[in-house]
């Protein structure tokens, strides 16, 4: 372009002095040359961005609270590996709406004040629900903290009757009823073999006392002589003197259901100066049988929530043994494992309101691998269709795949009668 600007302007400079002579002078306007129009730059070309992953959804998180150091160690080992495998099973089958179950131990030590503490932190914690205890100790104080903070608490072991009250709507038992109806599958049994003098020894803590106003008050008027003995905790406890009073009684039948950390010395003792069954306190059968061997066979009974002699027992232990160091499962292990399945069928149904929660367990009743009667609760709280079995040790062999203890099994002795709720004074 400038080339051939450079050629025309010359000529149009001498037309325009020929014009101009010929114009006689006239001046000529003055034009302008238009400006290109300015342009902005074309962008700088752009990758496609990469597909982002979706982000994760938040777990389920379900608190575990009860001893893993102290006096119920046995039963917390059972509950801890009964509630991690429901977890990994419901995992492993995509959870519940794609969420994860992630359980949350915390251990109560036994103890009262740390039970509590240690409630308080699972919730804000952010948990749906807590399951696990064992002991009255902790059940006891924890129960109305539980009602205040309206969260989800599931006993299994601790039968206090004072844990619940009539306006209880988020404890919920799950094995071990409220210690006034554990002494009726007893007066039941005694009565279907014709005894007509029964002992008991029974601890001095919440749940000793308890089960000791349970007996005064099924007992009596049942035609059956009856003799109570309150003895202290171990270890420093020496269970001789309390045995040999229920030889000089004439028991035929001695019951340690209300004393639980005594029951193996007790059975030991009884072989020596009393040989009649003993009834344990609803512990794990390893716990008790482990250490009295054959001292067991024939001599150590108990009681369970959990039914030993049913299908839906064999196929959940089996896959118990398969995933725990434990060699038994226990009813322990077979509730911790049904609160986990229950928590997770609610948070499916209503979500992860712990008051939804709540609500659905209510309102329904449940099916559970190797219980021995389905559960539901009262209004209140309490277990309201409970049928324990009453089991005692024999010789074995266990069926396949269910005993790495010893070569012991069960014999069943009776199956309960449905028990009547029991209906808290306030």
């Amino acid at each position: 372009m400038k080339r051939w600007r450079s050629v025309l302007l010359p000529l149009l400079a001498a037309f325009a002095l020929v014009l101009t002579a010929c114009a006689g002078g006239a001046t000529p306007e003055a034009t302008k040359e238009a400006a290109p129009e300015a342009t902005e730059p074309a962008p700088p070309a752009t990758e496609a961005p990469e597909p982002t992953e979706p982000a994760p959804l938040e777990p389920i998180k379900i608190g575990e609270l009860h001893d893993m150091t102290a006096t119920f160690t046995p039963w917390g080992v059972q509950v801890r590996d009964g509630m991690a495998l429901a977890a990994k099973e419901i995992n492993e089958a995509g959870g519940v709406n794609g969420r994860m179950i992630e359980i949350i131990l915390m251990d109560s030590e036994n103890d009262a004040d740390i039970g509590v503490d240690r409630f308080e932190r699972l919730v804000e914690e952010g948990v749906v629900a807590v399951g696990g205890i064992l002991s009255s100790g902790v059940g006891a104080p924890v129960a109305p903290v539980a009602e205040q903070m309206q969260m989800p608490v599931f006993f299994i072991k601790s039968g206090t009757e004072v844990a619940l009250t009539r306006d209880s709507r988020y404890t919920f038992r799950t094995c071990l009823v409220a210690a006034p109806m554990t002494a009726g599958p007893i007066l039941q049994y005694a009565q279907e073999q014709g005894f007509t003098k029964v002992g008991a020894i029974v601890a001095d803590y919440p749940w000793g006392q308890a089960f000791k106003s349970a007996m005064e008050n099924t007992f009596e008027g049942s035609g059956i002589d009856y003799t109570i003995e309150v003895a202290p905790v171990p270890p420093s406890t020496d269970f001789t003197p309390f045995v040999r009073a229920m030889a000089d009684f004439g028991a035929e039948l001695i019951v340690a259901t209300g004393h639980p950390p005594g029951t193996s010395a007790i059975v030991t003792l009884s072989a020596d100066l009393w040989d009649v069954p003993v009834t344990s306190a609803w512990n794990p059968p390893t716990y008790g049988v482990g250490g009295l061997q054959d001292l067991a066979i024939g001599r150590y009974t108990d009681f369970s929530c959990a039914d030993y002699f049913s299908d839906s027992y064999a196929d959940l232990a089996r896959r118990y043994l398969a995933f725990s160091d434990n060699e038994f499962m226990s009813d322990d292990a077979v509730a911790g494992y049904g609160i986990v399945t229950m928590i997770a069928e609610a948070v499916g149904a209503v979500g992860d309101d712990p008051e939804d929660i709540a609500e659905y367990l209510h309102a329904n009743s449940f099916e559970l691998p190797g219980y021995a009667h389905t559960l539901s609760w009262t209004e209140w709280g309490e277990i309201a269709e409970s049928r324990p079995i009453f089991t005692m040790i024999n010789e074995g062999p266990a069926p396949e795949g269910l005993n790495e203890a010893g070569d012991w099994w069960f014999t069943l002795l009776t199956h309960s009668d449905p028990l009547e709720p029991y209906v808290p004074e306030q």
